[in-house]
């Protein structure tokens, strides 16, 4: 067995939720993380004409505080699979955690099976975080809820892996989700079997399905560092066999086409939303 390492790829592959930066009243901030297992700290607030948020599958853990002073809450939101609607109120303040993709928090009294695609209360997978949660929703500062997150939880934060876990992360990462099991046996020297078992075991995943996840993710970065490309590049550029697949994919994991994707972050001038701090 073995700490969950980061693989030095996934750094420069930010899981990305668009929606939520879209949704975002002016300006989404992003502080990252000096600990390896925690991809980001962002920070927003709702706006008021924003209409239904989707959250599209990102292989991350994320901890999501509402921060409004009448009823504050934590969430611990497992990846979704798909694109679905993700809850968020207009006018609110939104204080998130975003784990690196594959990262199971060693803190959550959860089983990495029992998170994909499921949301819990902060509180009730997080023994005694009562204070920290209230602590956090309190403090106006960005900065400020980053240090009582980081005191209070990153000691608990890596769990154990089994030993093929980091590597099958990192060879998906490398060949941006274009990756068959055949390559992943040979690469790890483990079976497909005990791959299957021990990355799922430790993910909540199987490798199929988190392949499919960063290839997604390499999609949306690709159109955010290249702005206008057409589907067919696209589609080459990420090893899909055809067009069409291509396009049925991207709809069931983003929502949209790519096309009008491109035409949405470009009217909504995605870039200058976010806020590097």
């Amino acid at each position: 067995m073995s700490d969950v390492l980061t693989p030095r790829h996934a750094l420069t592959l930010r899981p990305e939720q668009p929606w939520f930066v879209l949704s975002a009243e002016q300006h989404y901030s992003v502080i990252a993380s000096e600990h390896p297992a925690i991809s980001h700290f962002y920070s927003f607030n709702v706006a008021q004409t924003a209409s239904q948020t989707m959250a599209v599958p990102d292989g991350c853990v994320d901890i999501l505080f509402d921060c409004n002073a009448s009823s504050p809450t934590g969430r611990v939101c497992g990846t979704t699979l798909e694109a679905r609607s993700a809850e968020l109120i207009s006018g609110h303040h939104y204080f998130g955690v975003r784990f690196v993709p594959g990262i199971i928090p060693d803190f959550l009294d959860l089983m990495a099976e029992e998170i994909t695609d499921r949301e819990f209360s902060f509180l009730d997978v997080i023994p005694g975080s009562r204070l920290a949660l209230e602590q956090i929703v309190e403090t106006p500062l960005f900065s400020r809820k980053i240090e009582l997150f980081n005191r209070n939880f990153t000691p608990r934060l890596l769990r154990k892996s089994s030993a093929s876990t980091p590597g099958v992360i990192q060879a998906i990462h490398q060949q941006r989700g274009n990756i068959r099991m055949e390559q992943l046996e040979v690469l790890t020297g483990y079976s497909c079997r005990t791959l299957q078992r021990q990355f799922r075991q430790d993910t909540g995943m199987s490798p199929k399905a988190f392949s499919r996840i960063i290839r997604c993710q390499s999609a949306l970065n690709t159109l955010h560092q290249h702005g206008s490309m057409t589907s067919s590049d696209l589609a080459f550029d990420l090893g899909f066999s055809d067009q069409s697949h291509f396009l049925r994919e991207f709809k069931k994991l983003v929502s949209t086409t790519p096309l009008d994707y491109q035409r949405r972050i470009a009217q909504e001038i995605y870039d200058e939303r976010i806020r590097y701090n």
